[in-house]
């Protein structure tokens, strides 16, 4: 084979001319013919024992052609990416090809898209603003208070309803004086306050007493199902029971059940602990995030669409697996946000192109500065996944190749570098 030409194009493709030798070229024709003859039958001859030259007298000269030519297909891809040192992108499209007329060979004529090469700005000595890490009373106190509810019991009262309350009816809903189809429960235990019925439901059952019954006049919301849409309708109630919220003393007792800690005040200092670290996390996320738009913004880089419409993939994936594991199905959620996949992945096309002009930085400055994953970095990135996800490593090791690893660990170590050579410009946030 013999790379005869190699035209990069602005657009981040090459028009590749390949020319394959004749002998090259029989020696397919050849292979193709020795598969595929036991499926030729030619008058005067046992199936498959006819010669080359008898089977392309009777069917053309050209019966094995194309399957020669996508023999040669794959050979020519790597010898491409080999004599071009093209790091080729994707499937390359095949634009012509032309078998010569004095038997001298084949050209393969290929256009194909190939990794972008990168211009990159200064990355040393970047700034950027990072907010204070301080947790505040109040956020200890709200953070205490969510586990405190979760702990919280219900007591049978006989004073009257107020808000928190469960309320214990009856019900049975009424549209122009006839009983519709699901609006009728008995013991139907209901949280004033959840917002669980429609609008002004369990602001009505406050003040109700043990026993009592009460007619309440409502009106269903705009947009509710078709039969009681934005129609007035009488609930019927009765109040069978109201079981009170009970919420639990902040002290060691209330410390040793929610936690592995004999003191409330153990407790508490390791709340606090918890709330510091996920703030000094989320701080050096917007740390890291400044400093990678700057880093990005100096790239000067040609960034093919096959690129860019390959991170909207995965992000409309990546969403589609959020929106599932909360139960929801994406097409529907979309519906309802007025989106179709379609639009959905072109709103991300400014995003992508973003994270692939980072990831480009990225890999340029481990390059430059000689960032490399060693084989006890990688291993121990297979052990935390496994860990994790409860998966053999081995498995791991098939899903998700070493070398794919390795080139996580990289960009990470290039991220690393990074914001270890920058300055913070100043404190936000502080006092807040």
């Amino acid at each position: 084979m013999n790379l005869k030409e190699c035209e990069k194009k602005a657009n981040g493709t090459a028009d590749i001319v390949i020319e394959v030798s004749q002998d090259e070229y029989e020696s397919a024709l050849g292979k193709v013919f020795i598969k595929n003859r036991n499926r030729i039958s030619v008058p005067g001859f046992r199936k498959g024992k006819a010669p080359r030259r008898i089977v392309e007298k009777m069917y053309g000269a050209s019966v094995f052609h194309s399957d020669a030519l996508d023999m040669l297909i794959p050979d020519i891809i790597d010898f491409t990416v080999g004599k071009s040192q093209l790091r080729i992108i994707g499937q390359p499209q095949l634009n012509d090809v032309d078998i010569k007329d004095d038997n001298t060979g084949v050209d393969f004529s290929f256009t194909v898209t190939y990794y972008p090469e990168i211009t990159l700005g200064e990355y040393k000595g970047l700034s950027a603003s990072k907010p204070d890490v301080e947790v505040q009373e109040s956020e200890i106190d709200d953070e205490i208070a969510v586990i405190r509810e979760r702990n919280a019991r219900f007591e049978k009262t006989n004073r009257p309803v107020i808000d928190g309350d469960i309320a214990v009816i009856d019900f049975e809903g009424f549209l122009d004086g006839a009983p519709f189809e699901g609006g009728k429960d008995e013991d139907y235990e209901l949280t004033i306050g959840s917002n669980t019925f429609i609008p002004g439901f369990e602001e009505k059952i406050i003040g109700m007493s043990t026993g009592e019954e009460r007619r309440l006049e409502l009106v269903f919301p705009e947009g509710y199902e078709d039969s009681l849409s934005g129609k007035s309708v009488v609930f019927k109630v009765k109040l069978n029971e109201i079981k009170e919220k009970m919420l639990p003393d902040l002290d060691d007792e209330f410390a040793k059940d929610v936690s592995e800690f004999d003191t409330f005040e153990e407790y508490k200092a390791d709340i606090t602990e918890k709330l510091l670290k996920t703030k000094q996390t989320e701080s050096d996320e917007v740390f890291e995030n400044a400093l990678l738009d700057k880093l990005v913004d100096s790239v000067e880089a040609d960034v093919p669409d096959i690129m860019v419409e390959d991170q909207m993939e995965k992000s409309f994936n990546s969403f589609s697996r959020q929106v599932t594991s909360y139960g929801m199905d994406p097409l529907e959620y979309l519906k309802m946000m007025n989106m179709t996949p379609e639009t959905f992945r072109e709103n991300s096309r400014a995003s992508s192109e973003k994270q692939i002009k980072i990831k480009l930085a990225l890999e340029k400055i481990a390059e430059l500065e000689g960032l490399v994953a060693s084989p006890e970095e990688i291993e121990n990135e297979y052990k935390k996944a496994a860990e994790s996800s409860g998966k053999e490593i081995n498995d791991l090791k098939i899903s998700a190749p070493e070398e794919s690893v390795a080139h996580e660990i990289k960009l990470r170590m290039a991220s690393r570098f990074v914001i270890d050579n920058a300055t913070v410009e100043n404190l936000e946030n502080k006092g807040e």
